[in-house]
């Protein structure tokens, strides 16, 4: 933060606490600047793309696989977190070829998917621990009273599990946010993110560096604003061991 206020020939003139000469020049130029503002923009559409179809496609499979029981579901349970170990830069190349054969590369949709094959898995995993914890009665409680599925999942079932869809929809989102190798291989100019624009800060005379500060700080504010408004939701993850 205090080198984001700072001149590039400050902070390799050597370490100063708080700068000598303040200066906002820095961040003028990323919110007049569209190939920097932009990029946020870009970050924030695909991010939240990603974590809205994340929950979507994790809610329903998570439910079935807390509740029913299937030849074979451990081990796709299993195989389903594995997916998550996988490192990105193995579906790096597959993803490009892909997209550029459907025409989904450079644009947000694009990322969002691709995201999706790590987020998917953990927030499943990170549901079915909370909806396990769910009594098995207040399913059928709802089925004797007459509600159809449908509404008992969305006006019953997910507010009493709302705390595992607050801690799922963060890391969703974190590591959607904070992802570079897919955000930057399947995005050229259009869908660009903050972090491919953060990497082409180099210059004949180096790296502008207090740019690059003040645009990493920025990139706190999303992250912060999540964890405020899930906060409590992660305690609670914590205090009941799925975290």
């Amino acid at each position: 933060m205090s080198m984001s206020f700072k001149s590039t020939n400050e902070i390799l003139g050597g370490f100063t606490l708080w700068p000598r000469n303040f200066t906002v020049a820095n961040y003028t130029e990323i919110f007049t600047n569209p190939v920097w503002y932009t990029g946020y923009i870009n970050s924030i559409i695909y991010v939240s793309l990603n974590t809205v179809i994340s929950l979507l496609a994790a809610l329903p499979a998570a439910y079935a696989f807390s509740r029913y029981r299937f030849l074979g579901d451990k081990h796709l349970f299993f195989w389903l977190l594995t997916n998550r170990m996988a490192p990105p830069a193995v579906f790096a190349l597959p993803f490009l070829q892909l997209y550029s054969a459907v025409g989904l590369f450079d644009t947000h949709i694009a990322v969002a998917l691709a995201h999706t094959l790590f987020n998917i898995p953990l927030a499943v995993w990170i549901l079915e621990g909370f909806m396990s914890s769910v009594p098995k009665e207040l399913d059928e409680t709802a089925y004797v009273d007459g509600y159809p599925f449908w509404k008992f999942f969305i006006k019953i079932f997910l507010p009493t599990i709302a705390a595992g869809i607050g801690v799922a929809a963060f890391f969703c989102f974190m590591f959607s946010w904070v992802e570079l190798l897919l955000a930057k291989t399947l995005t050229s100019v259009a869908a660009k993110p903050i972090a491919a624009t953060m990497t082409r800060t180099a210059s004949s005379s180096g790296y502008e560096l207090g740019l690059l500060a003040a645009a990493g700080s920025l990139t706190l504010i999303p992250g912060a604003i999540v964890i405020y408004f899930v906060r409590n939701y992660i305690a609670r993850g914590f205090a009941l061991g799925r975290v």
